[in-house]
């Protein structure tokens, strides 16, 4: 952060700056002159150190002990050191610390030196002393011993800004935001090189935010300092990061319309942030600005934009950003191909994606697991899963063997079709190559049993779990809360419970949601309330999700008015009624009769911007029939068409009973 003068060439360190002078030797040599003109100017002197480093290397004494006071006597060493040294300039004191900052087996030198400097006021330039020291302490990691020496002297710019930037390197993000805090209340501005550092700092620890960092560029153009090349691309790679694309665009501008020179890996950020978030067209125009800038894309930048195309479905762009690569002579990686195979899955061109796997090894790109692994995660999504075989065909073809993530994939594919049997033979493969078993997999396995109804498996394999030693997280006590949950084994749900807390892990949001839902399914109303009571009083906030489960539980059970009294509260605690909980609020008054109310919600819906679905004008035609008011069915499935939903089964069923209700009342 500080760049200071290099030290002048004629000034030395002899030898025994790195051996000191033995126990016995004394201070009485002075410091060595190498010119024999008394005339010559100081800075034409030669100095060494070793005497004083050995002394100061045998004290006791340290900078955050000792007083800046002017000490009252002198021992004769001391006293022969400092008339020794008194003609020594400034800038040679500077280079001496410097060179003892540069490694942290001299830390301690330094350290001695400054204080010693100090203490007998040799060098009037103490300001700077003590940040290049501060400097050196914070990239050493002793941001502690940092802070107590900051105490030896008044903060001032150049003390707080080698405070910000050590806190910064530490990545001690709430103490370099305190000083920065600090340092403007005491009239002082920070300069960009903190500011740069603290947005490295957010963005490597993940830290960041959109709030933070837009509240730092506020800070910037309320003190109307200008961003030079290096904090402009911390600035955009943070937003881009955070996914706050807009502003990283807007930063994009600015830094090209004042002419900054920005970073390829920058821009190959942004493309990729947009490219996620399906916003193609402007990843498109970032990578054609980057190629007028005359930087020539890498194949990091061609896979930015092609996961962008792979993003928005769009496969003709996919193969066209592979055909630009060969044209530039950019060869593709194991990422680009990856990205392609998953274009061509998503297209349900599994035989094509073949073909770039024969491709990847023609071009000498081998094929790793994790593009199996994405293969195998496409089929899974589309229910597929009979295609696994052949991807397992494929890899053994090729010579790949599966890995942990793979098995968990396959596992997860297996579970999610019911296919368990599948799943533990794959579970045993696994084990016989070799890998253990992780959380995940774990995980994977107890929850698709317990969806399978399978309790009895889930509870062995959760205790096969304990015994192999693999830790366990909050995710694997949930899963065991909802089984026994199902079962009703109340006393083993909270023997889990208790179990979860006595590993230092607390509930979550998704804890006390799997309460709230069994407990309101099983009719134990006061204990899913307490539970929603003890979430707050954790500091949790309720989810949408956990009220929608206690009002659908109170509708199951047609208790219409405990349902609107827990949309109430939901409401005061500012969480906005979703769709869901909306739904469900309709279901209850449906089976509680009461079917002016449930039309009631349905005004609610249209009043504040919640778009009625299937299921909405489903529940209310039920609504309906409950109370044998068949001929206002028909009108509701109109509606339900003219608001641009299409009738499900149900829907359907729901109007062809009506329908016959009133044929049946006519013909009598």
């Amino acid at each position: 952060m500080l760049l200071l003068p290099q030290p002048p060439p004629l000034f030395r360190f002899s030898a025994s700056l790195r051996h000191p002078p033995p126990p016995s030797a004394t201070p009485s040599t002075s410091p060595t002159i190498t010119t024999s003109d008394p005339t010559l100017s100081l800075h034409s002197r030669h100095y060494d150190f070793s005497p004083l480093l050995h002394h100061l290397s045998t004290t006791t004494t340290t900078p955050t002990t000792t007083t800046t006071h002017s000490p009252t006597h002198l021992d004769p060493i001391d006293h022969h050191l400092v008339e020794s040294y008194r003609a020594v300039p400034a800038g040679l004191w500077h280079a001496l610390l410097k060179s003892l900052c540069s490694s942290p087996s001299t830390l301690s030198s330094a350290s001695s030196l400054v204080s010693w400097l100090d203490r007998h006021r040799l060098c009037f330039s103490l300001e700077l002393l003590y940040s290049i020291l501060i400097h050196a302490l914070g990239r050493s990691d002793r941001l502690y011993e940092a802070f107590l020496l900051s105490r030896e002297t008044p903060l001032t710019p150049i003390t707080y800004n080698a405070l910000i930037s050590a806190c910064a390197r530490c990545d001690d993000l709430e103490k370099a935001l305190n000083l920065m805090s600090r340092m403007r209340r005491d009239g002082f501005l920070s300069d960009y090189i903190n500011y740069s550092l603290i947005v490295q700092s957010l963005t490597r620890t993940n830290k960041a935010d959109s709030t933070v960092l837009r509240k730092i560029c506020d800070e910037l153009e309320s003190d109307m300092i200008e961003l030079d090349g290096q904090l402009s691309n911390d600035l955009i790679v943070a937003f881009a990061k955070v996914g706050d694309c807009d502003r990283a665009l807007m930063l994009l501008g600015d830094a090209q319309a004042r002419g900054l020179t920005l970073k390829s890996a920058t821009l190959v950020l942004l493309i990729s942030a947009l490219g996620g978030g399906g916003r193609i067209s402007e990843a498109e125009a970032v990578f054609e600005e980057m190629k007028e800038q005359g930087l020539k894309p890498r194949v990091r930048a061609y896979n930015a934009l092609l996961k962008g195309y792979v993003k928005v479905g769009s496969l003709r762009d996919a193969e066209a950003v592979f055909a630009e690569m060969g044209r530039s002579s950019v060869a593709p990686d194991e990422r680009s191909y990856s990205l392609l195979i998953d274009a061509y899955n998503n297209a349900g061109r599994w035989e094509s994606a073949r073909i770039i796997l024969k491709e990847m090894e023609m071009n000498n790109v081998r094929p790793n697991s994790y593009v199996f692994s994405r293969i195998l995660a496409s089929f899974r999504d589309k229910g597929e899963w009979q295609r696994s075989f052949l991807v397992l065909k494929e890899m053994r073809n090729n010579g790949v063997h599966p890995d942990r993530h793979f098995y968990n994939v396959l596992i997860d594919m297996f579970g999610k079709y019911n296919c368990l049997n599948h799943a533990m033979d794959a579970f045993e493969q696994m084990k016989m190559d070799g890998i253990t078993p992780d959380t995940v997999t774990w995980n994977t396995l107890i929850d698709g049993h317990c969806k399978s109804g399978r309790h009895d498996k889930a509870e062995e394999l959760f205790r096969l779990m304990e015994e192999s030693g693999c830790p366990m997280c909050t995710t694997t006590y949930n899963i065991m809360i909802h089984s026994y949950g199902e079962q009703e084994r109340w006393e083993s749900v909270q023997r889990v419970l208790e179990k979860m807390k006595s590993q230092g892990l607390l509930p979550n949001v998704v804890t006390y949601t799997t309460l709230v839902d069994i407990y309101g399914r099983s009719g134990r109303f006061n204990d899913a309330i307490d539970c929603l009571d003890d979430m707050k009083a954790n500091g949790l906030n309720p989810s949408p999700t956990m009220y929608n489960a206690l009002v659908n539980a109170y509708a199951q059970r047609g208790l219409s008015e405990q349902a609107i009294n827990a949309f109430r509260i939901m409401r005061a605690d500012g969480i906005k009624p979703s769709i869901l909980v909306l739904n469900s609020l309709i279901n209850a008054f449906g089976e509680d009769r009461r079917d002016a109310e449930a039309f009631a919600i349905l005004r609610y819906m249209k009043e504040n911007d919640v778009k009625p679905d299937v299921v909405t004008f489903t529940t209310l035609m039920k609504a309906l029939i409950r109370v044998e008011k068949y001929e206002k069915v028909p009108a509701v499935y109109e509606e339900m068409i003219l608001s641009g939903c299409t009738p499900d089964r149900k829907a359907r069923a729901m109007l062809r009973s009506a329908l016959r209700y009133m044929k049946q009342t006519l013909a009598s």
